[in-house]
């Protein structure tokens, strides 16, 4: 069992993920990256965000990769999908973003990336601990200065730019305000999309690592300014990010949010009128990315939740598109990373055919609502064995229920609609979604199946 990596990389407060952890952690990362090939040093990129804690963990983790013989390639500030495209970009074995992603100011994380683009599960982050103060160091002569690299967010840019048709964007001009949320983002959209002849208004522009202007993670609930913004300034959408880019919200010309679930499938929809392809998606995603993909006649492929699952997948099949509720999308002729850039860029180039509240119109409709409980480890094992119980006890009285475990346990409906209750691999929850027709019915199978899950939690 993982003493440290979860779903997606190691992530902790500054009191668990210290300077010494880092250093431990990079030189066992350093060294499952150039087993195998000992006359050559591997070559890793790092990456960080904004947050407080990012510098000192990079400077940990470089001199972690160095001490055991690593070239190390420093892109410093870098958003999460700019450092993963960059990966085959500067032809590099691996790759460490130091961010928490859409978490509060005081986590952080290192993400693990192989030189195929594909990020370190937690299964695969077992195979790193095993190393962990089994590395030895480098001679003296084989320990190799950093290299500094500032082309990195320019050559993002300029490829997201080569997939789109600029000209299309540019005759329209749309206005957009841009949330970058203190984040990432404020590196690349505003260049991106006033590249692209957009009309740039913006909001939390500037690094921060405290996210004082908002919440990293861009729910409706921390983008009501965003909403307001989009009316007072009629503009054709708004558009958030979390810390790290790799998720991205959009809220329509009249300000309703558009849930990341909405991006994803508007991205299918865009994604197989081009061209024709296999869907990944995690078993938590909406229903209305497979209703897409069967009207297209193309095949839907279902994983665990985490990006890690979604791009090994995607490697391992050739996917032509890949995705998750939270708006995460991951574009292959760019990377294997959830690129919220490119995901922007894409529908804001539909927007010059109609308006954002048409296209989500097209979407199937679905409504989802989603809750947590709060669990240490254990509590979590108690909820998820007894709910794959209570599942085939159901299915037995019901055959008529469908269920799959590929991660937590999941029920469908003969109605279309359905609930899944699954341990998160990053926090201290489990987490309960549930997707129908109605709100109603929606809210009615979380509250059921909390209920439910509750009672195989316990007391320690």
């Amino acid at each position: 069992m993982a003493k440290y990596f979860g779903t997606n990389g190691v992530r902790g407060k500054f009191d668990m993920l210290t300077p010494e952890l880092a250093l431990e952690l990079a030189k066992a990362i350093g060294t499952y990256f150039k087993r195998g090939r000992p006359e050559n040093p591997a070559k890793i990129l790092v990456a960080r965000d904004g947050r407080l804690t990012g510098e000192c963990l990079k400077h940990a983790v470089i001199s972690g990769l160095a001490s055991v013989g690593c070239s190390v390639v420093d892109l410093d500030y870098a958003s999460a999908p700019t450092a993963e495209f960059m990966l085959k970009e500067l032809g590099a074995d691996g790759l460490i973003i130091i961010t928490a992603s859409h978490n509060p100011p005081e986590w952080n994380a290192l993400k693990v990336v192989d030189g195929k683009g594909a990020t370190i599960s937690h299964e695969r982050g077992e195979q790193i601990e095993k190393l962990i103060g089994k590395t030895g160091n480098a001679k003296w002569n084989e320990v190799k200065r950093s290299e500094g690299y500032i082309h990195s967010t320019t050559e993002h840019v300029n490829a997201i730019k080569r997939f789109l048709d600029k000209d299309k964007i540019r005759k329209r001009k749309p206005k957009l305000v841009l949330d970058c949320g203190n984040g990432m983002a404020a590196l690349i959209a505003p260049r991106l999309f006033k590249e692209l002849g957009c009309l740039v208004v913006l909001l939390n522009e500037e690094i921060d690592g405290r996210f004082p202007g908002r919440p990293s993670e861009p729910t409706e609930a921390n983008v009501s300014v965003l909403k307001k913004a989009v009316q007072k300034e009629k503009a054709d959408a708004g558009i958030a990010w979390d810390g790290d880019g790799d998720r991205v919200i959009f809220v329509d010309e009249n300000g309703a949010f558009v849930v990341g679930d909405k991006v994803f499938a508007l991205s299918v929809l865009l994604k197989l009128g081009e061209e024709n392809g296999a869907v990944v998606t995690t078993v938590a995603t909406s229903k209305a990315a497979e209703d897409i993909a069967r009207e297209n006649k193309a095949r839907v492929v279902y994983t665990k939740i985490g990006a890690p699952y979604l791009s090994e997948k995607m490697l391992e099949i050739s996917g032509l598109i890949g995705g998750e509720e939270v708006g995460g999308v991951i574009w292959p002729e760019i990377s294997l990373a959830k690129d919220g850039f490119f995901t922007a860029a894409k529908i804001v180039e539909a927007l010059s055919e109609k308006k954002l509240s048409e296209w989500i119109a097209e979407l199937p409709k679905y409504f989802n609502e989603k809750t947590k409980i709060e669990c240490n480890d254990e509590q979590k094992k108690r909820i998820i064995d007894g709910m794959k119980k209570y599942a085939d006890n159901a299915k037995t009285r019901d055959p008529g229920l469908k269920t799959n475990s590929i991660d937590g346990i999941r029920i469908d409906f003969e109605d279309a609609s359905w609930v899944i209750v699954r341990a998160s691999g990053t926090e201290a929850y489990v987490r309960i979604f549930a997707e129908a027709k109605t709100l109603e019915k929606a809210k009615e199978l979380v509250s059921e199946y909390k209920k439910i899950a509750e009672g195989f939690r316990g007391t320690d």
